[in-house]
């Protein structure tokens, strides 16, 4: 598989996602922005003008009629100037007006009117007011009905413009609340996305990772792993598939290793037990008497035989306990009686050693469901480990603890001892695996602890240690209790 289509291309359709999300707000957000811009430049360019013009012309034409009204009254020129002044601004405004209806810019209606009307009278007051008057005329410009109906054209118009300054007022205030809203809601999904993106590729590589490290683990401690589930064909399925491989080929070396220490401990046996027959006739004198120094030599090659004998003892048995291929034949086990007849055959090591063996097995402690051949072979291989490793005038006990929610009892083997590293007590249970401290001063192979967890697990139950230098070492197990037909609890 292509890897970039794997987390690089996750990476990239998230990376993508978001900034589609994010620029997609950013458009819309600028369309809004100048459809505001357009309201605004309509509200300054037209309707403020209209408005302020508009005013104007009230005001202008108020000021003729007044300036008219005092001319005819006092005959002073300079009201005939003031009149003049106040139309020509009054037709410049509406000029002005009409422009922006000319430049594109909507306007009412009444604005055209108003010119219309206003254009009849305009040559007549020119006239009047530029010709020289001894008896000027009654009146010099509009009569006063008329010019009530431009105020009130003019009011009209400026009532339209006002309402579309509010309604432009309104429409800007909707778009920039309906920007803000965009802007949020842009903003939330671009960050929920993101956040998504972030969980789901964190879930899609930690699940995966999780389970490698279990696999790896496992490994290290257990010398085997169960096969790992690939969800993905990305770079960290491809890394499952290399582990299961590696995991598979791992086993099948194990495997291949353990075929061939059991061929190899059962064909050395064969002439080994000849070798001893004939080291134990030699030194009875069957074939003829021999001197001390030959007997010495006699015992030495006879001891080293039986050395020789229980590894291979111990090898083979190693072979017949591999998980899975143990065969109990389980029924309720008296612990009490089981645990003493245990501690009765350790005495004689433990006494050489001065060191006190403790039961504090009782005897109203309830039946494990097991076998018990097995089963003592757990408990004297922990006692017998402890009584090696403790020093002398030390004392070791055996106890039982209470019962968990599987219907286990747990037991422990508590020494006073030197104490385990903590480097070393994961690898405890490995097959021939002995701790750095105790490989060049004490003899063994390292598969006592192998043999004790895969029969503690084949009996369903769990095997651990815990251990504190120079304060000792406590081995618990847990077995499942037995009713009084047998059967498990």
């Amino acid at each position: 598989m292509d890897p970039s289509y794997g987390i690089t291309g996750k990476l990239l359709v998230w990376f993508f996602a978001i900034v589609a999300i994010f620029y997609g707000t950013i458009l819309i957000l600028y369309i809004n922005f100048q459809q505001v811009v357009g309201i605004s430049e309509g509200l300054v360019s037209k309707n403020f003008a209209v408005s302020d013009y508009s005013k104007r012309m009230l005001e202008n034409l108020l000021s003729m009629e007044e300036n008219e009204k005092k001319y005819q009254l006092l005959r002073k020129k300079d009201y005939l100037k003031f009149f003049t002044d106040a139309r020509k601004e009054f037709e410049s405004s509406l000029l002005k007006i009409l422009s922006l209806d000319a430049d594109g810019a909507a306007i009412s209606a009444h604005w055209r009117e108003v010119y219309d009307a206003y254009d009849k009278y305009a040559d007549v007051a020119d006239a009047k007011t530029g010709q020289t008057m001894d008896e000027p005329p009654s009146s010099f410009w509009i009569p006063e009905n008329v010019i009530n109906e431009w105020i009130e054209k003019i009011s009209t118009a400026r009532l339209d413009n006002q309402n579309e300054v509010e309604n432009a007022t309104r429409d800007l205030n909707r778009r920039g609340v309906n920007s803000v809203h965009n802007a949020l809601i842009g903003l939330g999904i671009t960050s929920l996305v993101g956040l998504l993106g972030v969980v789901y590729l964190a879930y899609s590589i930690l699940r995966p990772m999780k389970e490698l490290m279990r696999g790896i683990r496992s490994i290290a401690k257990e010398r085997h792993s169960e096969p790992l589930k690939i969800h993905s064909r990305d770079e960290l399925g491809e890394l499952a598939a290399a582990f299961n491989e590696m995991a598979d080929r791992l086993r099948q070396e194990e495997q291949l290793r353990s075929d061939f220490i059991s061929m190899l401990s059962h064909e050395i046996r064969t002439p080994l037990t000849s070798i001893r027959e004939s080291v134990n006739m030699l030194e009875e004198e069957v074939m003829g008497p021999i001197n001390d120094r030959q007997r010495k030599f006699l015992e030495i090659a006879g001891s080293e035989i039986g050395r020789i004998c229980d590894l291979l003892n111990h090898l083979m048995q190693a072979s017949r306990l591999e998980p899975g291929a143990l065969k109990l034949s389980c029924e309720a086990i008296d612990i009490y009686a089981l645990v003493n007849a245990c501690v009765d055959s350790l005495k004689p090591s433990a006494e050489g050693k001065q060191v006190s063996l403790i039961s504090e097995i009782r005897r109203d402690t309830p039946d494990v469901l097991g076998d018990g051949k097995y089963l003592q072979q757990v408990f004297l291989n922990l006692v017998g480990n402890a009584i090696k490793f403790s020093d002398p005038d030390t004392q070791i006990w055996i106890r039982v603890g209470g019962k968990d929610k599987f219907s286990r009892l747990t037991f422990s083997v508590v020494d006073t001892g030197p104490g385990i590293l903590e480097r070393d007590q994961a690898k405890l249970f490995n097959k021939f695996y002995r701790a750095t401290t105790v490989r060049e001063h004490l003899d063994g192979v390292g598969l006592g602890l192998s043999i004790t967890k895969n029969i503690v697990e084949a009996h369903g139950g769990t095997i651990w240690v815990e251990s504190q230098i120079g304060k000792g070492t406590t081995f618990s197990f847990t077995l499942p209790m037995a009713l009084a037909n047998g059967t498990p609890s």
